[in-house]
C-alpha cells in the first residue's frame, strides 16, 4: 500500500525533504510500496525488482528464491519467486512518507473530489478529504465509524501511527493474529480463511513476540554492538600508533645513518626496507581486521536500529507484521561466529624499555598514611617516550625507613600487561622512607624516591552538630568539646550564647571543619578549658 501524494515530484525538485527515513537509499525518492529485505534494509518494491541476481536460478526456473546483494550492506539476501510482492511491507516507512508530505509547506489536495484543499484525513481509508467530502464521508453508513483527524493536528504530532490494512479486504484493519498461521489478519479473514484457527487480538500477543525481539537486542546484540565499536576504535588507535612509531623509527634510522660513511648507507637503506615491509605487513593486517569489524558492526547496528525503531515506533500490527523477518535477521546476527573481544585488538610493534623514559603516576609515591593502603603506577616507556605495549619486565620495588634500618614495608607489584605495573603497600609506622624502583636490576630515572608517611588518622568520636542543646533534645547534662556555655544549668553549648563557635562543629573536639582529623587532647586543653570532649549518650 503506497501513500504517495501529488506533490512528490515538486518536493524532490525543490529539495524540501529533510527526513532521510522517508527516502529510498537507492532511488533517492520518497518510498513507493516499501519492502523489508531479510537484512532489515528497506527499499521501494520496484527498486528491489531492478536488482541484478547474484546467484541461484532466475525467477520462473524452478528455484525457491533469487539471491541479490543488498545495496546498503552488500549482504546476500533471498528474494521470493513472487518478487518484491512476497516481502514484508515496511509500514514504519509509510508512516514517515505520509508525515513528510504533511509537514511540507503547501496545501494538500482532496483525494476524492480533487478540487478543494484537504483539511482532514481518514485514518482507515488513508485518503485526504476537503470539508465537503469529509461531511459526506461521515454520512455514509460504511465509513461513518472511521477515525477522521484534522491535517493540522497530524502535522503537530511529530510522529504518525497509521492503521495497517488487510491486502485482501481493503478498509479492514489487521486487528487479530492467527497463531497457527503466524500472521496478523482482519475480521473478515478470521471469519473466512482462518475460521478454524485460533485468532487473538493483536494487543494480547504483541508483548510475547515483542519480548523475543527485545531480549535478542538487549541480551545478545547490544553487548556485541558495543564490543564491535570498541574493537573498531582500538584498530583505529593501533593504526595511528603504527604510523607514529614508523615515523619515529624512520627518523632515528636516518639520524643514525647520517653520521657514518657511505658504507653505512647501504645498511641504512636495508633497515628502511625492512621497516617498510613490517609496516606494510601490519597495515594490511589492520586493514583486513578493520574491514571485517566494520562490516559486522554495520550489520549489527542496522539490525539493532531497525528492531529498536520497530519496538518504539510501531503499532501492534506493525510489530507483528514485521516480526518474522526481524527475528530471522536478529537471530542470524546473534549467532554469527565473528564475535571479537576488544581486548584482542593488540598494539602493533614491540619496543624495549628505556629506563630514562620510565615514569611514576599517582600520589602514593610521595605521601602515605600509617595503616592505610597506598600505591602508585610504574609506566615503562621506550626511547620515543611511548608506553610499552606489553608487560613481562622484571620490576623490583623496595621501601625502607631512612632512620630505622630494620623497618621495611612489604610491597606488591602487579603486571597490568600493558606496559604499566601497579605497586601497592601498607606502612605500619610513620616517618620518611626511601623507595627503590628498579627495572631489569637497574634504577629508573629519579630512583630512589622519598616517601613521607603520616601518622594514623584520628577519626572523630562525637557528632558534627550545630550545638549540643539541639542534638541532645535539650538535655542539661549534654556537653561539648567547644568552650560554649548556656544559662539555666545547661552544661553544653547553644546558639548565640557565650563561647559558641557560631557554626557547626564536632562535639568531641570542637573543630569546625567536617572533613578533618580529631584534635589531640593537648590541643583541646588549650582551646577548651572545660575539657569536655564528648556529648553524653542521648
Amino acid at each position: 500500500m503506497s501513500d504517495r501524494g501529488p506533490r512528490e515530484s515538486e518536493l524532490q525538485a525543490n529539495g524540501e525533504l529533510v527526513n532521510p527515513r522517508a527516502l529510498c537509499n537507492r532511488c533517492k525518492r520518497l518510498y513507493r510500496d516499501p519492502k523489508i529485505l531479510p537484512c532489515l534494509h528497506t527499499f521501494c518494491s520496484d527498486c528491489i525488482e531492478q536488482l541484478e541476481p547474484f546467484s541461484a536460478c532466475p525467477r520462473g526456473s524452478g528455484g525457491d528464491a533469487v539471491t541479490v546483494l543488498c545495496p546498503d550492506c552488500d549482504s546476500e539476501v533471498d528474494i521470493p519467486l513472487l518478487g518484491a510482492a512476497g516481502l514484508t511491507t515496511d509500514h514504519l516507512a509509510l508512516d514517515e512518507v505520509f508525515l513528510e508530505t504533511l509537514v511540507t509547506d503547501g496545501p494538500l489536495g482532496c483525494d476524492l473530489c480533487g478540487e478543494g484543499g484537504a483539511e482532514s484525513r481518514c485514518e482507515v481509508c488513508c485518503v485526504n478529504l476537503c470539508e465537503f467530502c469529509c461531511k459526506a464521508h461521515r454520512r455514509q453508513k460504511r465509513t461513518a465509524s472511521h477515525s477522521v483527524q484534522a491535517v493540522e493536528e497530524l502535522k503537530t504530532r511529530g510522529r504518525l501511527c497509521r492503521p495497517v490494512l488487510c491486502s485482501l479486504h481493503p478498509g479492514q484493519e489487521l486487528r487479530l493474529f492467527c497463531q497457527p498461521c503466524d500472521l496478523p489478519v482482519c475480521l473478515e479473514c478470521a471469519a473466512t480463511l482462518h475460521r478454524d484457527h485460533s485468532c487473538c487480538p493483536t494487543r494480547d500477543v504483541v508483548h510475547c513476540h515483542g519480548d523475543r525481539i527485545r531480549e535478542l537486542v538487549a541480551a545478545r546484540l547490544r553487548p556485541r554492538l558495543e564490543r564491535l565499536e570498541e574493537s573498531v576504535r582500538k584498530v583505529d588507535v593501533s593504526q595511528e600508533a603504527l604510523q607514529a612509531r614508523v615515523d619515529a623509527t624512520a627518523n632515528e634510522v636516518r639520524a643514525f645513518a647520517r653520521g657514518y660513511a657511505s658504507t653505512v648507507e647501504a645498511h641504512c637503506l636495508s633497515l628502511l626496507r625492512r621497516l617498510e615491509e613490517l609496516r606494510v605487513q601490519r597495515r594490511n593486517q589492520l586493514h583486513l581486521q578493520r574491514a571485517q569489524l566494520q562490516q559486522a558492526l554495520l550489520d549489527v547496528r542496522g539490525g539493532v536500529e531497525f528492531a529498536e525503531r520497530l519496538l518504539s515506533c510501531g503499532s501492534d500490527s506493525e510489530i507483528l507484521s514485521a516480526k518474522g523477518v526481524t527475528l530471522s535477521r536478529l537471530t542470524s546476527l546473534a549467532e554469527n561466529s565473528y564475535n571479537p573481544d576488544p581486548a584482542a585488538v593488540t598494539p602493533t610493534m614491540a619496543a624495549t624499555v628505556d629506563l630514562s623514559k620510565c615514569s611514576i603516576e599517582g600520589e602514593g609515591l610521595q605521601q602515605g598514611q600509617q595503616g592505610q593502603r597506598g600505591g602508585f603506577t610504574l609506566v615503562c616507556r621506550d626511547s620515543a617516550g611511548e608506553q610499552l605495549a606489553g608487560g613481562g619486565e622484571h620490576v623490583l620495588v623496595s621501601i625502607v625507613h631512612k632512620e630505622k634500618k630494620n623497618c621495611t614495608v612489604e610491597t606488591t607489584v602487579a603486571d597490568n600487561k600493558d606496559g604499566s605495573y601497579s605497586v601497592s603497600y601498607t606502612p605500619s609506622e610513620p616517618g620518611t622512607f626511601s623507595v627503590w624502583v628498579c627495572v631489569k636490576a637497574q634504577h629508573i630515572k629519579g630512583s630512589p624516591f622519598t616517601l613521607n608517611v603520616k601518622r594514623k588518622f584520628r577519626r572523630h568520636a562525637g557528632k558534627f552538630h550545630c550545638c549540643c542543646f539541639c542534638s541532645s533534645g535539650g538535655a542539661k547534662d549534654a556537653r561539648c568539646g567547644c568552650p560554649g556555655t548556656m544559662p539555666g544549668g545547661f552544661k553544653g553549648c547553644g546558639h548565640g550564647h557565650k563561647g559558641h563557635p557560631g557554626k557547626p562543629h564536632w562535639s568531641c573536639c570542637g573543630s569546625t571543619v567536617e572533613q578533618s582529623e580529631c584534635l589531640p587532647q593537648s590541643v583541646l586543653a588549650a582551646v577548651s578549658p572545660r575539657g569536655h570532649l564528648r556529648t553524653v549518650e542521648l
